[in-house]
């Protein structure tokens, strides 16, 4: 699969909390029989396929504080539980819950973590 993202434009793309950045995956355009799907009868599938892109940074949690302790320094930092998803998986998800979006003429699917049903984690995918 040849994405035609570069280093820099995937810099650019900063996705916030638990959602996931996916390049769907070329659905089957064709049934078991052989008869071709028109492209809006495939789109509209419930479960679909694609490579996970770029995560976010994870679930937010409240930072600890130490309210008794005056001596201490105050931080307001928030913590993040990791997702599993990761760079590079191919997820298997529902198409329902996402929001299309087209950078740089193409199309991808901004995705809460909640909506991946599976991940397919294959060393060295993209290599």
């Amino acid at each position: 699969m040849a994405l035609n993202l570069s280093e820099k434009d995937l810099e650019k793309i900063i996705l916030v909390g638990d959602r996931v950045l996916v390049k769907p995956k070329n659905p089957n355009q064709q049934t078991s029989s052989g008869l071709y799907l028109p492209p809006a009868a495939v789109e509209k599938e419930s479960v679909q396929s694609g490579y996970v892109i770029k995560t976010g940074p994870g679930f937010p949690i409240p930072a600890m504080t130490d309210d008794d302790e005056p001596w201490k320094e105050i931080k307001d930092e928030v913590k993040y539980v990791p997702l599993q998803a990761r760079e590079g998986d191919l997820a298997v998800y529902l198409n329902k819950m996402g929001f299309d979006i087209e950078f740089k003429n193409e199309k991808y699917l901004i995705l809460p973590h909640s909506a991946i049903l599976m991940l397919v984690r294959e060393e060295g995918l993209f290599e």
